[in-house]
């Protein structure tokens, strides 16, 4: 049974920013513009390991995120997972290529894996639980 009407997919495909909701080691909330990828299942979001994002999500997975446009909106709440390795770099080219910046074809993937590790780059991925808003 899917969380999510076609509606609330849809708006999600056709958007890619975003606020992150995660919590704190102290309990509060902190909030993060990001950018995503919806991939129909997934919710992808390409971070660096020194945010505290980072650190919130490994601390604790559940999190939120809403997509606002005026007065519209999407709220995802779900559980969240790092990933890393070559299923990181399978995301985030497809980060990159929703968003207008794919790699050339012949573009060497493992300097580009090389690259990530060296940025410390990894991708959190959220997994929708629950999704309120925009059902028209």
């Amino acid at each position: 049974m899917s969380v999510m009407t076609e509606a609330q997919a849809e708006y999600l495909r056709e958007r890619s920013l975003g606020i992150l909701g995660t919590g704190r080691k102290d309990g509060s909330p902190q909030l993060s513009m990001i950018t995503y990828l919806y991939d129909g299942e997934h919710v992808l979001i390409s971070i660096t390991r020194d945010r505290a994002k980072y650190r919130n999500v490994l601390r604790q997975p559940r999190v939120s995120m809403l997509v606002p446009e005026g007065r519209r909106q999407v709220i995802v709440y779900g559980a969240a997972e790092v990933i890393e390795g070559r299923e990181r770099d399978r995301a985030i080219m497809a980060i990159r290529a929703h968003q207008g910046d794919p790699l050339p074809e012949d573009y060497d993937l493992d300097r580009f894996s090389a690259r990530l590790d060296e940025l410390g780059r990894v991708v959190v991925r959220i997994t929708p639980e629950r999704v309120l808003g925009e059902e028209a």
